[in-house]
């Protein structure tokens, strides 16, 4: 538990940071003793995690942007034979996300080959207005493979660690964000 809450404590910290980037205007709000002029952005983001290591860190987004809507991505690696993996999505569980800003989270970032499959799947299907991307610790290499393949995304990066291992985790890393969270799976 204490895990996971530090991952959501971590998307709280990113939402607050990103929320400074977005667009707002002036309102008029009637509180009992008069009228307060407030500002209130202007659209608020779509949320979107990759599953399962991504959701308590989306919480945390979530705790921010409390009227946005989420997306939610099934992503996982598959080892080959040669001890290769390559990525495999299963489903997308999006709103229309057609001129939205949209803010994806996954914990570690490793090889970037998760965010960016599940980026460029979601880039097909719609006219994303803005992309953010979330990452508690990226590696040096995923960080480049991102920036090569998704030159426009806005990267939030918590911390920058060198080394892979051969199996593709990131050293030293924090280990499997899903199981530190939710417990070792099968």
């Amino acid at each position: 538990m204490r895990f996971r809450k530090n991952m959501e404590r971590l998307g709280e910290v990113f939402a607050y940071e990103i929320s400074k980037t977005m667009g707002y205007k002036e309102k008029a709000v009637e509180t009992s003793l008069g009228t307060a002029r407030v500002r209130v952005m202007n659209e608020l983001p779509v949320l979107a995690t990759i599953l399962r290591a991504g959701l308590p860190l989306h919480r945390g987004l979530l705790n921010y942007f409390d009227r946005a809507d989420s997306a939610f991505i099934s992503a996982y690696r598959k080892t080959t034979k040669g001890h290769q993996f390559i990525i495999k999505i299963e489903y997308i569980s999006a709103p229309s996300l057609d001129g939205k800003i949209l803010v994806i989270a996954d914990p570690m970032i490793a090889t970037g080959e998760s965010m960016v499959l599940c980026c460029k799947e979601l880039l097909a299907r719609y006219e994303i207005k803005e992309l953010h991307l979330v990452g508690v610790i990226a590696s040096k290499l995923g960080l480049d493979h991102i920036e090569a393949n998704l030159p426009n995304a806005k990267l939030w990066i918590g911390s920058l660690d060198e080394e892979l291992t051969t199996k593709s985790y990131i050293v030293p890393g924090l280990g499997d964000a899903g199981d530190l969270s939710f417990g070792i799976k099968e």
